[in-house]
């Protein structure tokens, strides 16, 4: 009898590796793994915010808008409760951390019209922390763009398809991007590091033709 069961387990377990069901599971795993680094370096960025405010703040204290902004955009990220399943709260979640790109963006600008601020080894310091979790971020979403992308055609294609609606898989939502291409390299940070241009100098005027 028990050889009988092991046999029935054997031909099933021959029959889902067979229909994709293994595949199918070790993709998803694959893609709660990207996101979860997704939601790791995007928390790294938050945790920057307080000592860039901060910081910016010893030098610049006139700019309570921006720093309203900053401080009200990491509030709005840190509320959001995610499911990345949900195609409206993928979308809300995206749309918050835009505007905290956005905002953290000007307040780096702020730096443009301080000099000193821009000389600080803090700032330097964190403006570099900065630019680098940008980067990571921007791989880390390409990571799971690709992954999400690689589980849904898994699961679109036959007999992927038939095991997929057996156990309740769904295709699962994905980032939205206006540039497709945009995505398929980090972007290059600058908050205004570069060196400024230097001042026009004024023409030398041309000299006189001495009349004859």
């Amino acid at each position: 009898m028990n050889t009988v069961r092991i046999a029935v387990l054997m031909l099933l377990v021959i029959m889902l590796s067979g229909c994709g069901y293994n595949a199918i599971q070790k993709q998803d795993e694959a893609v709660k793994a990207q996101w979860s680094e997704v939601l790791n370096q995007y928390q790294r960025r938050a945790d920057l915010v307080p000592n860039l405010v901060n910081t910016v703040k010893g030098y610049a204290q006139h700019e309570d808008k921006v720093f309203t902004e900053v401080t009200e955009a990491r509030a709005r990220v840190g509320n959001i409760q995610i499911n990345a399943d949900d195609p409206d709260s993928l979308a809300k979640f995206q749309a918050a951390q835009g505007q905290l790109t956005g905002a953290l963006s000007r307040l780096m600008a702020v730096s443009e019209n301080y000099p000193d601020l821009k000389a600080s080894g803090l700032f330097q310091n964190l403006q570099a922390q900065l630019e680098g979790t940008e980067n990571r971020i921007t791989v880390a979403r390409n990571r799971y763009i690709q992954g999400v992308q690689q589980y849904n055609t898994l699961l679109r294609t036959f007999p992927n398809n038939l095991t997929a609606k057996m156990f309740g898989y769904q295709v699962k939502p994905n980032f939205t991007v206006e540039n497709e291409a945009v995505i398929s390299k980090p972007p290059t940070v600058d908050f205004g590091s570069g060196t400024p241009a230097p001042a026009a100098q004024p023409a030398t005027p041309a000299p006189a033709t001495s009349a004859h």
